[in-house]
Order: structure tokens, then sequence, then C-alpha cells
């Protein structure tokens, strides 16, 4: 694997990522071009209110909608999403929040979607002056669900469209929609992961978060985009809540070349880049599913993206440990390897290719017949 000599220089390993593009594990991998621009706005000044607009107006041009605001993160997107609902543009409530001033600030979404992503959701929505309205049960949410929910104090209406979410006996985002326009109350996309900026935007949403470290390849990042009028009210809460999560010149760099180079994909080359990590997650269950106690398929992304895994079933009695077990021995080693364990206390492990390398694929690979079979690592 790549040696990495700054993190050499603070005592640490670099991780062998086949969990995916998580946070925890310092999202993805920026290509040459994307720390290019990085670098080049370092060096140098720009008022950071006329850098905002700019970028807004490329990355709302790549999303379809009227204008976008930077952020450092989907996250953060969350709380100043609803913090300019709550707030607007005026300055005066904008520097009360979270204390919303008696103003709406009820947020409704579907009681599956309070999820945690390794900060809960409705926190987000705590910061941004706004009150989470679970709606339903975990896993029957009707529109009539969203409609009884509704009242003086709702500010807006919010889906989550992640792997971390229920997708089954839940209303749908046309639904969701369908409820915001017949109460005119705006609807919220948390789409941070998804790969299609304009489709999301598309279903009539009012406003969209991304991340701009995960789909995307850019830095630790992300954007809000929508509706011009709401998108001004997200960029005026940097004067408020907004400050210490304000968005540095680098990455809004880093976040506008990547968004660039992500659109300027060849389609064939992207469906392409799909096949190739079925045929590489294909070949790797065959060597994996022949180790004791493992059964190995290859599976698409739980949440539709055209992403392909391999993933491991581990029966305990011939793999000598469960799956969370051996996940944490994995992680343990060194380097630390880290799958995807979602599903692990269920007996299920994933690897996910996107930030895998080919010389890293065969650690993994040696590590796991290590552990199950007693081979030298």
């Amino acid at each position: 694997m790549t040696d990495n000599a700054f993190y050499a220089s603070l005592g640490l390993t670099p991780a062998v990522n086949a969990n995916g593009k998580m946070t925890a594990l310092g999202g993805s991998r920026p290509s040459d071009a994307t720390l290019a621009a990085m670098a080049e706005a370092a060096r140098g000044h720009v008022v950071m209110d006329d850098l905002l607009t700019a970028a807004g107006r490329e990355l709302a041009e790549a999303a379809g909608t009227e204008d976008a605001c930077p952020t450092t993160g989907a996250a953060a997107g969350i709380a100043l999403a609803v913090a300019g609902l709550v707030a607007g543009t005026d300055l005066a409530r904008i520097e009360r929040l979270p204390d919303p001033g008696g103003r709406p600030n009820e947020v409704i979404l579907p009681k599956g979607h309070a999820v945690h992503f390794g900060a809960p959701l409705v926190q987000m929505i705590a910061l941004g002056g706004g009150r989470a309205v679970e709606a339903g049960a975990v896993n029957k949410v009707r529109r009539a669900h969203l409609e009884a929910a509704i009242g003086p104090r709702t500010a807006a209406l919010l889906y989550v469209q992640s792997h971390h979410a229920v997708r089954t006996g839940t209303v749908t985002l046309a639904e969701t929609v369908a409820t915001g326009r017949a109460h005119g109350i705006p609807v919220v996309v948390d789409a941070a992961a998804e790969e299609d900026l304009r489709a999301w935007p598309a279903t009539g949403a009012d406003l969209v978060i991304y991340s701009g470290g995960k789909a995307l390849g850019g830095p630790t990042s992300g954007f809000v985009c929508g509706r011009a009028d709401l998108i001004a009210a997200c960029r005026a809460q940097y004067a408020g809540i907004g400050r210490p999560m304000k968005v540095g010149k680098e990455t809004v760099a880093g976040l506008v070349q990547a968004v660039r180079a992500y659109g300027a994909r060849d389609p064939a080359k992207a469906a392409g880049t799909a096949a190739e990590q079925h045929a590489r997650m294909t070949g790797l269950a065959a060597r994996l599913g022949t180790l004791p106690g493992i059964r190995a398929d290859v599976v698409r992304d739980e949440a539709g993206r055209h992403i392909h895994r391999a993933l491991l079933t581990v029966d305990p009695e011939g793999a000598g440990r469960d799956a969370e077990t051996l996940a944490a021995e994995l992680a343990a080693g060194t380097p630390p390897v880290f799958l995807r364990g979602h599903h692990a206390a269920e007996g299920r492990l994933a690897v996910d290719p996107r930030a895998l390398t080919a010389e890293e694929e065969e650690l993994l690979v040696r590590r796991l017949t290590a552990l199950l079979t007693g081979a030298p690592a």
C-alpha cells in the first residue's frame, strides 16, 4: 500500500479502506486536479462572500437548480438549510438561533429517517433552530401521517435518501413533495451520497443537500442547492450558526473542481466503471468464498446506487468467530483493514471497491486468509 510521510510523522499507519467513502476514514481520495485546485486557491486571497456566490452559481448549474451554497459537509448543509427556513435572511433572527424566537420551526420527517450517520440527524435539525417531528412508525409511514403532523409551527418536510434510512413501508419522496406542495411547505432532501446531482432536485424538492466527499470524490465538503430565495437564506446563516462550520477557500475550490470533473464524465465510462466493479468483486468473491466459514456473493448497493460490493456472510462455526469479531480483528491489525460493517450484527460484511487499490485488495485477501486458515500473512 502507498506510504504516507505525513501520517508517519504523526505516528499513524494509513488504513486500508474496504468500507467505502466514509467520513470516519477520511472520505474520498481527491484527484490530482482537485488537489491542484485546492493548492492554487490556498496561495491567494479572495472575498469569501464573492467566492461562495460564484461557486454556488456553478454548483447550481451542475445540479440544475436556481442557486447553491457550499458547506463543510452534508451535516452542515442540514443545519444551514433548517436555519435558513427558520430565520430567513433577517439578521436579528439569524443571531438568535438556535432559539427560533417564536418562528415556525418544526421539521417533519418519516420516523425511519431519523437516522444516525455518525451523529444524530435530529441534532443537526436542532442546531439550525428546528425541532424534529417524527411521523408514523419506523416501518410504516403513510402520507396521512405526514398530513396529521402538519400544524402552524411546521417549517419543512425532510426526506432522507440514504442506506441508513428505512426504505420499505414508508412514504415515498413523490408523496412527500406532493404533501409539501398541497400545504405550501418546503421539502428538503438529504441526498448526501447520491450519484445523480440532477435527479433529486428534479423531484420537485425545494432544497437538496449533497456531500462533496462521497460520490463526487472531492474534499470533505458539501452543498445545498435549490430555490434561489432559500439558498440566499442558507448563505445568510454564515453570520450566525454557520460561523463555526464556515467553509474555507481551498475546500470550495476543491469542491468546484470535483463537480466539474464529475459532470464531465463520459456516461459510457461511468457505466463501464460499474461493470468493472462487478467483474472485480466477482473475482474477489470467488477467492474469498473458499475460506472457512465464508460465503461470498456480489451485490448492488442497497440504496440503488451503481456500486457493486463483495458480500461476505460469516458462519461463526466455520470461521471460528462471528462477523463482528472478524471485522474487529482486521481493524486491529497493521495496517488496519476496514470492511463495511453495517450488517455485521446480522453476520454480513462487505468489501467496497471504490477506495480500494489493487495492492490493498491483495493485502485484504492475505489478512483474511491468515485469520481464517492460520496461514502466514
